[in-house]
């Protein structure tokens, strides 16, 4: 028997209980990985409360890190023993022992370790395709990061620094804008007070900034679009406020063209190979240094419900994780 956090009923926190739990031999095509570190993640929330619907009952939680105890029949590129992180799969990563397909497993560096890998492998390969794929950002560019003091805030607002951008980061308070400043943020808006519209558009010297990465939702969304140059691109990557109602799509035209994209990882890392690329240059930054992954909240595997407590009333910062 092994524990696990299931839930069957969506609703708040409460409705996550630790069980006891057989895990049966891998499948063909799968893994059995004894977890060291669980990611916690803002999508955990959206699947808890039913915003993104999961047949239940189920398992939760969709990033972790630990180490290959058996692979099933057909499985050629990962072996027992190895070291490996993950993000996304079926949902289940809040538990000690689990089975998941072995191709959404990728081999850590051995100078990765598996809480940072935990706290990495989601947030960090998202901050992979937004800001290498989705909008390339190229030297000299301006983008403004909502959230910038989040898990994946912190990671972009580094990486696109790195990457020779100027960052404008929104965030919740001083103390946050501070954390967000000491990761490569080049200026931050308190949005409590300060209106970040006005701000960016002083910034950048009324021009506005190219693309605009948004995973708060319908608290920011328009405004967000009002931050953007003609033919700008508008990524919309969460709804940590809420979803974003419908709106008239012939603002994007009014605004100057506006590009707008709602994209996610699972699609963008859904062939093997992809996957593989994508956590080979998110490690190579996380090794050089350039990107420094900070694990702000260890929580024992049992005490999920007030990991998530504290996420969704924005008492965290960086990444999150529990230990089984």
């Amino acid at each position: 028997m092994t524990c696990a956090i299931r839930f069957a009923e969506t609703g708040g926190p409460e409705v996550l209980r630790a069980e006891d739990v057989v895990v049966p031999p891998p499948a063909a095509g799968e893994a059995t990985v004894r977890q060291q570190a669980v990611g916690v993640n803002y999508i955990d929330i959206y699947h808890r409360t039913g915003a993104y619907p999961l047949s239940l009952p189920s398992g939760i939680g969709v990033e972790g890190a630990g180490v290959v105890e058996a692979v099933g029949p057909g499985v050629t590129d990962i072996a027992a023993g190895d070291r490996v992180g993950y993000a996304g799969g079926p949902p289940g990563s809040y538990a000690d022992v689990r089975n998941l397909p072995a191709d959404r497993l990728v081999r850590l560096p051995a100078d990765i370790g598996f809480e940072q890998a935990a706290g990495m492998m989601l947030k960090g390969l998202t901050a992979q395709y937004l800001l290498r794929r989705t909008y390339r950002v190229q030297p000299g560019d301006t983008i403004l990061v909502h959230a910038a003091a989040g898990g994946v805030g912190l990671i972009m607002c580094q990486w696109a620094k790195a990457l020779g951008a100027r960052v404008i980061g929104t965030v919740g308070s001083d103390a946050k804008a501070a954390l967000a400043r000491a990761h490569g943020c080049d200026h931050t808006v308190v949005y409590t007070r300060e209106r970040f519209v006005e701000r960016v558009r002083e910034l950048t010297e009324g021009e506005g900034v190219p693309v605009v990465y948004d995973s708060v939702g319908k608290d920011t969304f328009m405004d967000s679009l009002s931050c953007l140059r003609p033919l700008g691109m508008m990524v919309s990557f969460g709804n940590a406020s809420g979803v974003v109602p419908p709106f008239d799509t012939g603002v994007l035209s009014r605004l100057g063209s506006l590009f707008l994209t709602r994209p996610t990882l699972f699609a963008y890392a859904a062939r093997r190979g992809d996957l593989l690329a994508m956590a080979a240059e998110l490690f190579e930054v996380v090794v050089s240094g350039k990107v420094r992954i900070d694990v702000a909240q260890r929580y024992p595997l049992r005490e999920a419900a007030q990991a998530h407590r504290d996420l969704e009333a924005r008492r965290t910062t960086g990444s999150t994780v529990l230990t089984p």
